[in-house]
């Protein structure tokens, strides 16, 4: 009988554990807690890359504005050109300084919104380019203005200076008119290379006075009588010679003359250059550039 009531006892016991162990794995709060955790880090994740999907599509609006700024200094600073007479009025010096002052302060504006951070191994550097400025100590102005102190503005014009970019080597081409009749262009050849991101050098090759070009058209009639026994005596040279004058006036530079500039702002239009004195020099592009153009340039290496 008391071995009967102990098993009973027993029994008891282990139901009693059995019962107690079910109640502690009924009281599942921590997975409940799990799924309500799990549910709110999910949100959170949504939330942040919602914020952040803001953020991106926040910053193509102020892409947008920064570039019609750029597009908006480009066209100022091609009006300031304009207002300040163009290129014949800077070559005579008849500029005021007011419209100086005015375009330099376009250029500045303009250089702050440089699209190509790395111009001298951009492939938009390369081609030909016009010269629509250049400061008081820049070759060109001291060149043109060379030209005029030489020759009454009436005999001898500074029509337009050129620039043909192509394989590390530059040619600058002054293009001159005399009498309103006779043509001739002065082409300085020049050999460039890379000496940082920005930073360029530049050594003077052969200067080129070539043969001028005579616009019979335009010919005043007491000088045609001139003009064709000129050109008789000219047909009538040696060959040598003859070829000599026609291949134009050759002088060699090399190891005379180079100069460092940088580029202070680059894009498929413009290009503004300025020397060690600061001084600047803004072009641009006379061809249309290649639709093959892209940023895909190879980057300096230091």
């Amino acid at each position: 009988m008391a071995s009967f009531q102990g098993s009973i006892s027993a029994i008891s016991a282990i139901r009693f554990s059995s019962s107690s162990l079910k109640g502690v794995s009924f009281v599942r709060l921590p997975e409940k807690d799990r799924r309500s955790s799990g549910v709110w880090r999910n949100r959170r994740r949504m939330g942040c890359r919602a914020m952040v999907q803001q953020t991106v599509q926040g910053g193509a609006p102020a892409a947008y504005a920064k570039e019609m700024e750029r597009l908006s200094a480009k066209e100022s600073l091609l009006l300031a050109f304009k207002d300040a007479g163009g290129f014949e009025a800077l070559v005579t010096g008849k500029t005021t300084d007011v419209q100086r002052i005015d375009v330099n302060e376009r250029i500045t504006g303009l250089e702050r919104l440089n699209p190509t951070p790395r111009p001298t191994t951009s492939p938009f550097l390369e081609g030909r380019w016009n010269f629509e400025w250049f400061g008081s100590g820049s070759p060109g102005l001291v060149a043109a203005r060379v030209i005029f102190e030489r020759f009454p503005s009436t005999l001898a014009t500074l029509s337009k200076m050129d620039l043909i970019l192509k394989d590390g080597y530059a040619k600058v081409a002054a293009h001159l008119k005399l009498l309103s009749s006779i043509e001739s262009k002065f082409v300085l050849s020049t050999r460039v290379s890379v000496e940082g991101p920005q930073r360029m050098k530049e050594e003077y090759v052969e200067g080129i006075l070539e043969s001028p070009t005579v616009v019979e058209e335009t010919i005043p009639q007491q000088l045609k009588g001139a003009y064709s026994q000129a050109l008789t005596t000219v047909q009538q040279l040696p060959v040598p010679i003859r070829d000599a004058v026609a291949s134009g006036l050759r002088v060699p530079l090399s190891g005379t003359f180079q100069r460092l500039f940088m580029i202070s702002y680059l894009d498929e239009e413009i290009l503004i250059i300025r020397d060690t004195a600061g001084i600047p020099e803004v072009l641009t592009r006379l061809d249309t550039p290649s639709t093959s153009m892209a940023e895909t340039n190879p980057e300096y290496e230091s």
